[in-house]
């Protein structure tokens, strides 16, 4: 993985027709947007290309309507609130490669924007089919991918255009590669990685890769007990993968091998089942990690250990951390993520939180504002972590 790409500025974009890729997958009810914080975050990019003379296309998927044209998904409320927030009128297209889009790209004069209508309308999108790709950058002089959450997958508007098109980063993107390429290629040290969710099976390529790069890796939430189990402890009724048993072996021989700290819970909070619903009182109790009761399962983190891992956090320089420590939507079984979070917002390393839950975790919590770098994208910032090439930044030019 390369992370030094041409970005919006090593360019020139005067005059030019820009194809902008961004990220609008915005969370909508009742045609209404709940969180505009994916679209106040493309106006860095698109402000500067506006000031800049260019003549802006700007493009997104919203949703799943899997090729089909469904009128929830319409990228329509995007469209009102970035005429709001840029403060010029931004045209929504009937279409995404169309008569509409055609017509309203020709006509685009310096200094403006247009919105297409969602990507994913066409079904040859998610394909990556050619012609679609080849017919979206027919619109357009340069390409700019600044769609982060979207980056991981090989798509006709986050990497096929850049077959047709001179492609480069917007902000976003060149924040992301900056900030997290920098802390996997050049951390300072010590360099600590916290990884948590539900299933060793999701992170497999993360804790392997990660092993090769960090000081001490801390392994918390659902997928901690697949490794404890691996020790020969009592798990209960623990979240656990019999499959990843051997895996879990190996990684702590291989924490071993390249002298890396490898932390596991120490204290477990337990309760006799799954909050059902996930947010309903539940009686709990702590008690060790090695003696959880078998009529019990592990839902967070106990007091010993996030002492121990927030002592880990505050020694470090370097900090990247990917998915909550138990059940943090219950607010009984949060405080292990708040823990974590806290120790991260304390601390005067450069602190990344990889997005999905730990994303969502912080700015609960309102710690966002102190962290170095939350990232945009869950799965984008996972494969990153893997040391995986994300189709939609490897397609850009390098400087």
């Amino acid at each position: 993985m390369t992370y030094n790409k041409k970005n919006i500025e090593d360019i020139n974009v005067a005059g030019k027709k820009v194809l902008v890729r961004c990220d609008f997958n915005v969370p909508l009810k009742d045609g209404v947007i709940t969180s505009d914080k994916r679209i106040v975050e493309a106006i860095p990019t698109i402000k500067y290309l506006l000031d800049q003379g260019a003549k802006v296309i700007l493009c997104s998927h919203m949703g799943k309507p899997k090729g089909e044209v469904v009128a929830k998904y319409s990228l329509a409320p995007v469209a009102v609130r970035l005429t709001e927030l840029l403060g010029k009128e931004v045209k929504l297209a009937k279409d995404t490669i169309g008569p509409d889009a055609k017509a309203l790209a020709a006509d685009l004069k310096e200094g403006e924007a247009i919105l297409l209508e969602n990507t994913r309308f066409d079904k040859r999108e998610e394909k990556n089919d050619p012609e679609f790709a080849k017919e979206l950058a027919s619109m357009a002089d340069i390409f700019v991918n600044d769609a982060f959450g979207a980056a991981h997958r090989a798509h006709a508007s986050t990497a096929g255009a850049a077959d047709y098109l001179p492609a480069v980063c917007g902000y976003l993107i060149q924040k992301e590669i900056s900030v997290m390429g920098k802390a996997l290629a050049d951390p300072d040290r010590p360099f600590v990685a916290i990884l948590g969710g539900a299933k060793v099976a999701d992170k497999l390529n993360v804790i392997s890769n990660l092993l090769e790069k960090v000081d001490t890796l801390i392994i918390g939430g659902g997928m901690a007990y697949t490794f404890l189990a691996a020790k020969g402890y009592s798990i209960g009724n623990s979240l656990f993968d019999e499959t990843k048993l051997d895996y879990c072996n190996e990684m702590v021989k291989k924490a071993e091998e390249k002298g890396v700290n490898l932390l596991l819970p120490i204290d477990t909070v337990v309760a006799a089942e799954f909050p059902n619903p996930i947010d309903a009182e539940i009686a709990t109790e702590v008690v060790p990690s090695d003696a959880i009761p078998a009529d019990k399962m592990g839902l967070d983190i106990g007091p010993a250990t996030q002492k121990l891992f927030a002592d880990a956090v505050i020694s470090a320089k370097t900090v990247v951390w990917n998915g909550p420590m138990g059940v943090f939507e219950n607010p009984t079984l949060a405080k292990g993520t708040i823990a974590v979070a806290k120790a991260l917002a304390d601390s005067s390393a450069t602190t990344i939180v990889g997005g999905g839950d730990s994303a969502a975790a912080c700015e609960q919590l309102g710690f966002a504002d102190k962290i170095t770098h939350i990232s945009t994208g869950g799965g984008a910032s996972l494969e990153f972590l893997e040391g995986r090439n994300l189709p939609g930044i490897s397609c850009l030019l390098d400087k």
